[in-house]
């Protein structure tokens, strides 16, 4: 998780993760604690303990810093600006931005949920570098069509998206099934 702001995103999908019994591996940033503090009735320790395995952002020896380490992929979310910039120049200076380029160097699934508006040039450039190195970009878009009666509609829409791209389902968010009359 990285600083941006929908830190309930994030929260929301270490909830889902651990309901389908997927092992997750997370590292939160400075901004990132800070982010769920202020956003959330969260507390950066109550959602470290949502996590299988909880990472210091500099333990660049962590065991997800090398390809040796198997993994399904790796969803960063929210996904700011810096980490997204991070990423795509290959800068590594943190656990987060090594973890994700060693999950693009070996292929394997980095989804961003990037939260930033309005993008500009060099957000844009950074999304297309990334994206035509294998990372999928998924912003959290709303989808108005299943009528939100609340703000958790929308992110269990979001949430239930992302873990579409690694067939992973919940069965908790209305799927687009054409007009209806």
């Amino acid at each position: 998780m990285t600083g941006a702001t929908g830190a309930l995103m994030g929260i929301r999908v270490l909830t889902a993760l651990r309901t389908l019994n997927v092992e997750t591996h997370l590292i939160i940033s400075k901004w990132a604690a800070s982010t769920i503090s202020y956003e959330t009735d969260y507390h950066p320790g109550n959602v470290k303990a949502l996590a299988d395995h909880v990472y210091n952002i500099n333990d660049m020896a962590a065991p997800i810093s090398s390809g040796s380490f198997r993994t399904d992929g790796m969803i960063i979310v929210p996904c700011s600006m810096k980490t997204l910039a991070a990423i795509s120049s290959g800068f590594c200076d943190d656990l987060i931005s090594r973890a994700a380029d060693v999950t693009l160097k070996d292929r394997r699934k980095l989804v961003l949920v990037t939260r930033e508006t309005p993008l500009s040039s060099i957000h844009l450039q950074n999304m297309l570098t990334v994206s035509r190195c294998g990372a999928i970009i998924c912003p959290p878009m709303p989808a108005f069509y299943i009528k939100p009666s609340s703000i958790d509609d929308l992110i269990d829409q979001s949430v239930g998206r992302v873990l579409d791209l690694f067939d992973l389902d919940m069965g908790n968010f209305e799927r687009w099934n054409g007009l209806k009359g």
